[in-house]
């Protein structure tokens, strides 16, 4: 355990990550201050140091990890014309999946006052689904602009329609498949059906 008084580095990616082990082997019934401290040796109270009641530090783990991702997936549209269209979404949906996401999403919607919480960092602009959303919106009108993408499309719903189905994975978990990536490619191809007689990658002579 980390000595009394000693600093510890990175203090909340430490808590953070030690939660997200204990959600991934417990469950959202086994994430309190105890689990999480012990998991992370460290001092009992160093959670409530840094957070002001498990709720607080939940909701802020939330945050964090969409606010990752939401910076992973910000560098789609400049890949418009560039890869395969349908792997860059399912990259970026895959993202928004991630390995942690459906138990970070799980202790979330088991308690109220992060729920509430969340959406109203949401509401005034803090990175969340919707941030993923516009991205990849802009990728895919930047694909139309380049005619990888039908111009009949319509890439704000198919954005929705994409982020809502992984946004509904998250919250539900992705039951029924012990392969997510073959899942959220599944899910690419039927929205984003390959061009008749044609292919969503680039060229080998990059026209």
């Amino acid at each position: 355990m980390s000595p009394r008084g000693v600093a510890i580095p990175d203090v909340r990616e430490r808590l953070f990550a030690a939660a997200e082990r204990v959600l991934s082997r417990e469950g959202p019934a086994g994430l309190t201050n105890r689990s999480v401290t012990e998991e992370a040796d460290c001092a009992k109270g160093l959670l409530y140091n840094h957070f002001a009641d498990l709720d607080d530090f939940v909701a802020q783990l939330v945050l964090d990890r969409f606010a990752k991702v939401a910076a992973e997936v910000a560098p789609l549209p400049d890949r418009a014309g560039r890869g395969d269209l349908r792997e860059n979404l399912a990259g970026a949906a895959l993202a928004l999946l991630g390995a942690n996401g459906p138990v970070v999403a799980a202790a979330a919607v088991s308690r109220s006052g992060v729920a509430r919480r969340v959406e109203r960092a949401w509401r005034e602009g803090a990175p969340g689904p919707g941030t993923v959303e516009a991205a990849v919106a802009a990728y895919l009108a930047g694909e139309q602009r380049l005619g990888r993408l039908s111009p009949a499309a319509d890439a704000p719903v198919l954005a929705l329609a994409l982020v809502g189905t992984v946004h509904h994975l998250l919250m539900h978990a992705h039951a029924g498949t012990d392969d997510p990536p073959e899942l959220i490619r599944r899910l690419v191809a039927a929205l984003v059906p390959a061009p008749e007689g044609g292919s969503t990658a680039v060229p080998p002579d990059g026209g």
